[in-house]
């Protein structure tokens, strides 16, 4: 058997009131941060996978922006970011220098 959610009170200063909807204003503004982070690092890792080299390099350029963006607002903590760009970096590159190692032969 379940149970069920103890339901919230709401708060009886109005500074309190105010501060539950700028929460819930805050909550959906970093929600879809999140997702067009998620959704930017998604479309690069299918370019690297795909072998796209040019591809790849113009959605990391993109998501370099929306990972600068995401730190700078504080919804992920700036080592996080860095370390997430640079791990993107590094499959972007390989997948150059693999393009570079083996061309193809015609």
């Amino acid at each position: 058997m379940a149970t069920a959610k103890p339901k919230k009170k709401n708060p009886r200063l109005a500074s309190g009131r105010k501060r539950v909807r700028q929460d819930v204003k805050l909550n959906a503004a970093n929600t879809s941060l999140r997702s067009k982070y998620r959704t930017a690092v998604k479309n690069v890792e299918k370019a690297v996978l795909a072998g796209d080299k040019d591809k790849a390099k113009d959605l990391f350029a993109k998501a370099q922006s929306i990972v600068d963006t995401i730190s700078d607002k504080g919804i992920f903590h700036k080592n996080k970011a860095a370390r997430d760009k640079s791990r993107l970096s590094a499959k972007v590159k390989a997948l150059a220098l693999k393009a570079v190692e083996t061309p193809t032969a015609a």
